[in-house]
């Protein structure tokens, strides 16, 4: 029987974030609804799920003995990674030590670097993606680049929201290409991917959710990236009633083989009624945080509840939804959001204000909702509301 006991004491639950963004922040509210003590860590202070953490700790992630120290010295029930940037070869020897990693070790270290899971879908699994080469320098890169063909996309194989991608459309593209990618990788140049240019009709999210009830799929999450990093995202997304099987069956295929409980964001793009692989998240995604107004369980709700050995019977769809991300720009610890009352002044609106402390670059820093009869209100709706919300960046 499943059971939680009073909080910060012998018999409660203990959950560690590795990763304390926004979606780390989420994920921390939803443990504690059910009492359970989370301990929040990053690589910098006042990370968004740390303002609301029992405890915190700062240290870098990729830091393998630092790591272990904390690990050891916390002794969670539950060690939830919610970004790439982890050691993952330690969390496999904790798995081992009796730690309970969510979904698992092997998860989540197959899923920090592109190849690990990419390998897996297509060579291990037999799912569809696009054709791909790897390349570890230079030279090599150049060679991958005239195998797969111009046009092409370049991913570090560790980084996350964009960062360090680009896609080389002309020849003059690639040594730039290649800077991009050596400069946007989550721990540093190295190692990148590069993947045919898929023609593809839409992509979605397909949230997957492995718990002790089996496996439950969100109704597919539409969505809008803008190099490389999500601005736009709705639910439901359309889809053939072929395609949508398709989906599901490779998303389970795909999940099973990583195992777990907890949610995924499989990643796919989608051509008539043809499903190709692309990536897979074990954990809450971007895209989803349409979900905190579409559903009676958000995506995080929805993995907090798979993680502690719930049940997760059904999932209780509410109708069109739209989510807005908001990114600024700028070098400054001081980001006014203003003109919220226009914001949120029709119905159908609500947003979340992250609480990022700072911005180097640009950042997503607030998401939109809004809900209404269709898809294409909900995402009108949504934009009205982003373009009534007035940003001030002020000087450090």
């Amino acid at each position: 029987m499943a059971k939680i006991g009073s909080v910060m004491t012998p018999v409660g639950r203990k959950a560690l974030l590795l990763g304390s963004g926004e979606l780390g922040k989420e994920v921390a509210i939803e443990l504690q609804r059910y009492g359970v003590e989370v301990v929040a860590c990053d690589k910098y202070a006042n990370a968004p799920a740390m303002q609301i953490a029992h405890r915190c700790h700062v240290f870098n992630m990729l830091d393998g003995a630092k790591l272990r120290e904390i690990i050891e010295l916390e002794k969670p029930d539950h060690i939830i990674p919610e970004v790439e940037a982890i050691a993952t070869p330690v969390l496999k020897e904790l798995e081992a030590e009796g730690y309970n990693v969510t979904p698992t070790a092997n998860a989540a270290w197959l899923t920090m670097n592109r190849e690990g899971i990419r390998r897996l879908a297509a060579e291990e699994l037999g799912v569809t993606t696009s054709p791909y080469r790897f390349a570890s320098d230079y030279e090599e890169f150049k060679k991958a680049v005239e195998e797969i063909g111009i046009p092409c996309v370049v991913k570090p194989i560790m980084s996350s929201s964009g960062h360090g991608q680009s896609v080389i459309k002309t020849a003059d593209d690639i040594e730039n290409s290649w800077k991009i990618a050596q400069e946007g990788g989550r721990a540093g140049a190295g190692r990148v991917i590069v993947e045919g240019f898929v023609k593809f009709d839409y992509e979605i999210t397909l949230l997957t959710v492995r718990s002790c009830s089996g496996t439950t799929y969100c109704a597919p999450v539409g969505h809008i990236q803008i190099d490389g990093d999500y601005r736009y995202s709705w639910q439901p997304q359309p889809m053939t009633d072929k395609a949508l099987a398709s989906a599901q069956e490779i998303a389970k295929k795909v999940t099973d083989a990583l195992g777990g409980y907890g949610i995924f964001g499989v990643e796919l793009f989608i051509k008539g009624d043809e499903v190709i692989f692309s990536e897979v998240s074990p954990r809450p995604h971007d895209t989803g945080m349409v979900t905190m107004i579409s559903q009676d369980m958000s995506e995080f709700a929805l993995h907090a509840r798979a993680l502690l050995g719930l049940p997760v019977p059904a999932i209780r769809f509410y109708g069109p939804s739209a989510s807005r991300a908001v990114v600024v720009e700028g070098d400054t610890d001081k980001i006014e959001m203003d003109n919220l009352e226009e914001v949120l002044a029709e119905e159908g609106v609500q947003m979340r204000i992250f609480g990022k402390p700072e911005i180097k670059g640009h950042r997503r820093m607030a998401v939109i909702l809004a809900t209404d009869e269709t898809v294409e209100a909900a995402r009108e709706k949504a934009e009205r509301a982003y373009n009534k919300l007035k940003v001030n960046v002020l000087p450090r």
